[in-house]
């Protein structure tokens, strides 16, 4: 699909972070006529994405420093949650007043994250992607399925979809974004850590035994949700375990990528926003406290080895 004509008045789109969910969205935004600019921090040749049977070879400008970027009016914050903090000079050199940050990130404190690096005058919109998309190699994304942004209902959410008209990314307000939010949440919870911790893929979870675990492990966090005032219940148990069943065998999870290439996880909000929230409410969640704690010694042990200079080998 050729990008479409040139909007009547094209805006300035930034992506920051060019991983996989960064890539992917620069793509499509590319397809849009809008200006696309891909912050990242490793200089890349081109940006590709597989999709459906095709290859979208997307001309996006390719920024590697701050300073090589001029303001945006959109934003979307596509870093791993951890990684916030490190976004603070390309927020810093791309907001101006009135910019939007859509934060597309895991997790569910989305706008208290991003407001301490958020110049004055910045808009922020909490975001929540379903796709399920992988790096295969610098600059080149696959997506397997999803293409769905779910954000606050309102004008921003109204805007962002205009901003989209003609891509292929659906933007879908939500009166609820708390209940949205720990939607989400569950979607990674099990096959995240499981798919990292067992360095395998998605078709581990045809297993009977691997769905009931998942069953246990998002039922204790469905009661966390509902004490922090999510509307989850165990239809969105069951929403996850069809999810998980529609996914390619050979899909994987943002976590599994990242232990693989020996890069830091994102336990901590994901596994770790369950573990401490029940923690906040008395709830026990000792399947997810376990997880964590695995999750926690095999990061230690990535960042033994990139701190020794040794070579990550996934075991």
């Amino acid at each position: 699909m050729p990008p479409l004509p040139a909007p009547a008045t094209p805006l300035r789109i930034a992506v920051i972070g060019g991983g996989a969910i960064g890539g992917f969205v620069a793509a499509l935004a590319h397809l849009t006529g809008h200006h696309v600019t891909l912050c990242v921090r490793t200089p890349l040749d081109r940006l590709v994405l597989e999709t459906d049977g095709e290859s979208i070879d997307a001309p996006v400008h390719i920024a590697v420093a701050p300073e090589t970027a001029g303001p945006a009016d959109w934003i979307f914050l596509a870093t791993k949650a951890q990684d916030t903090a490190g976004a603070c000079a390309w927020l810093r050199r791309l907001c101006h007043p009135g910019t939007v940050v859509v934060v597309l990130q895991n997790g569910i404190d989305h706008t208290e994250r991003v407001a301490p690096y958020a110049p004055d005058g910045t808009e922020i919109l909490p975001a929540v992607i379903y796709a399920s998309v992988e790096c295969t190699a610098p600059g080149r994304v696959r997506h397997y399925a999803g293409n769905v942004i779910h954000v606050p209902d309102g004008a921003l959410a109204a805007r962002l979809a205009g901003l989209l008209t003609g891509g292929r990314l659906t933007v879908v307000p939500v009166p609820d974004f708390t209940t949205t939010a720990w939607q989400k949440l569950l979607t990674n919870l099990a096959a995240n850590p499981l798919t990292a911790l067992l360095q395998q893929r998605m078709r581990i979870f045809n297993d009977p035994g691997m769905a009931a675990l998942t069953r246990d492990i998002l039922g204790e966090a469905a009661a966390v949700a509902r004490a922090e005032g999510a509307d989850v219940h165990d239809a969105d148990i069951d929403r996850v375990l069809e999810m998980y069943a529609m996914v390619p065998p050979d899909g994987g999870s943002s976590m599994l990528y990242d232990r693989l290439a020996g890069r830091p996880m994102e336990h901590e909000h994901i596994t770790g926003a369950v573990v401490r929230a029940g923690e906040r409410h008395g709830i026990p969640t000792p399947l997810n406290g376990m997880l964590l704690t695995l999750l926690r010694a095999v990061d230690r042990e990535i960042a033994a080895r990139r701190n020794a200079g040794g070579q990550h080998t996934g075991t």
